[in-house]
């Protein structure tokens, strides 16, 4: 399988600077989910990030994303300081430079495999052109959906729906993709497969890709491990287990 290369490797895709996030500021009661988190992710580099519960793993995806601001310090994406974006800017953002898996694959009913696919196009060209439209349907080919792209969600597999919402994700080439534990609704041998989808995926197509996991097998497998604990990031150094 080859998938199509985007513009961005050797880039650097996302850094942050002294990251910090604290939740009910004025309430009395503040929390700070993040703590000077400094870290920085090249394109065509696979980044686990590991933590308990409540440790701001999420948070940090949140940030990361562009879906919320932090308290202080900087998100950089692209080369693009987010905190000098304004709402339309965030939104261009998110749509043309970030793709997202969730761990539930949020593929909309009513449409079909490739209708979701192409959503990321529709939203930034409204009729998205014949070649990007050939361009979706031929990596949903490369991941084994071509005989899906008619098919309603209802109508496939679990794990074949998280490969169409994989491509979703890639559908705007984006420099960074960011996975919230994107095999966990899977069963095991399932979820290998779509892990090993999304290697091949990192490996071929130079988009950067940061994967937030409760499974160590998997947090391991990657390039690098990172790991969140009372907010703080560090590196793990032994990725053998």
């Amino acid at each position: 399988m080859a998938i199509e290369a985007t513009p961005h490797a050797g880039e650097i895709a996302v850094i942050t600077q002294k990251l910090k996030k604290v939740y009910g500021l004025g309430t009395g009661y503040p929390v700070e989910a993040l703590h000077c988190v400094d870290m920085q992710v090249m394109a065509g580099e696979f980044v686990s990030i590991i933590g308990q519960s409540g440790s701001g793993k999420s948070t940090l995806l949140n940030m990361l994303g562009a879906l919320d601001v932090p308290t202080e310090g900087t998100v950089t994406i692209g080369g693009r300081d987010i905190s000098k974006l304004d709402r339309n800017g965030l939104a261009k953002l998110r749509n043309e430079s970030i793709g997202f898996v969730f761990q539930f694959h949020y593929l909309l009913p009513d449409f079909t495999c490739l209708e979701n696919c192409l959503i990321p196009l529709m939203i930034k060209y409204g009729s998205p052109p014949k070649e990007e439209r050939d361009r979706v349907k031929n990596l949903l080919e490369q991941v084994g959906l071509g005989d899906q792209l008619r098919k309603r969600p209802s109508e496939m597999s679990g794990g074949q729906q998280q490969r169409a919402a994989i491509i979703r994700a890639l559908a705007n080439r984006p420099n960074l993709a960011l996975a919230d534990e994107p095999t966990g609704n899977l069963d095991a041998r399932t979820g290998a497969e779509v892990f090993d989808l999304l290697r091949t995926i990192i490996r071929e197509t130079g988009v950067a890709f940061i994967m937030v996991t409760h499974d160590d097998r998997l947090a391991r497998a990657a390039d690098r491990m990172l790991k969140i604990e009372f907010g703080e990031i560090s590196e793990v150094k032994d990725l053998s287990g």
